[in-house]
C-alpha cells in the first residue's frame, strides 16, 4: 500500500510540475512583451540584452521541461532544469520582496482560474511574497522528485 501511495504521489507531483511549467510558458509566450515588462519590474542588476533574451528563451525552456515531465522523457534532465529555474525564481522573488517591490510575479496567467482580477485571492497569488513561497515549494518538490528518480536509476543499475 505504501509503495502505491508513494508512486501515485510522485506521479501526481511530476504531472503537477509539468502542467505548471506548461501553463507558465504559455502565459509568457502569449505576450512576451508583458513578460519582458515583468522582468524589468524586478529591477535586477542585469543588462537589458540579457533580460530580452530571458523573455524570449525562458518560456520555451519551461515548455520543454513541462512536456518532458509529462511524457516521462529524460526526467532527470527536465528536473535539473526545473530546479535551476525554480531556484533562480526563489532568488529573484526573494530579492524583490526584500527590497519591498510591490510587483506581480509575472509567472502565470491567473485569468484562466476564472477569478476576478481584483479579487483578494488573485492579489495575494500575484504578490511577490506568495511567488517566493510558491517557488520555494516548487523547488523542494522538484528536488524530491530528482532524488527519487536518481534512487530509482541507481537501483536499476545495481
Amino acid at each position: 500500500m505504501k509503495v502505491t501511495l508513494e508512486i501515485n504521489f510522485k506521479l501526481v507531483l511530476r504531472w503537477f510540475l509539468g502542467l505548471l511549467l506548461i501553463w507558465a510558458s504559455i502565459s509568457k509566450l502569449a505576450n512576451v512583451q508583458d513578460f519582458y515588462g515583468s522582468l524589468l519590474a524586478y529591477k535586477l542588476p542585469l543588462p537589458d540584452f540579457f533580460l530580452r533574451g530571458t523573455a524570449m528563451c525562458l518560456p520555451w525552456l519551461e515548455l520543454l521541461c513541462g512536456l518532458m515531465l509529462l511524457a516521462k522523457v529524460q526526467i532527470q534532465a527536465a528536473l535539473t532544469w526545473a530546479i535551476i529555474l525554480f531556484s533562480i525564481f526563489v532568488l529573484a522573488t526573494g530579492a524583490a520582496w526584500g527590497r519591498g517591490l510591490d510587483i506581480s510575479c509575472g509567472c502565470l496567467d491567473l485569468s484562466l482560474l476564472g477569478l476576478g482580477s481584483e479579487s483578494e485571492l488573485v492579489k495575494v497569488m500575484k504578490s511577490v511574497s506568495f511567488a517566493f513561497f510558491r517557488a520555494l515549494l516548487l523547488t523542494v518538490g522538484a528536488v524530491y522528485l530528482f532524488r527519487q528518480e536518481t534512487k530509482a536509476a541507481i537501483a536499476k543499475v545495481g
